[in-house]
């Protein structure tokens, strides 16, 4: 998407290794994509979603 502001995810590791990155900059919409594979698709949520499966991940971590 236009305009999308990608940051790579603080869990993602120094060695390149399973990276993720997240673009939570656009209204109504977050985007997550592989950094190693930029062209391989994305992955889009609603920010409410989005919320609630990081707070999951955040909890079972």
């Amino acid at each position: 998407m236009t305009g999308a502001k990608w940051r790579k995810s603080s869990r993602s590791g120094a060695n390149g290794g399973s990276c993720v990155e997240v673009a939570d900059n656009l209204p109504g919409v977050v985007l997550v994509r592989d950094t190693k594979d930029r062209d391989g698709g994305t992955l889009t949520f609603n920010p409410q979603t989005w919320k609630a499966f990081v707070g999951y991940a955040k909890s079972a971590s």
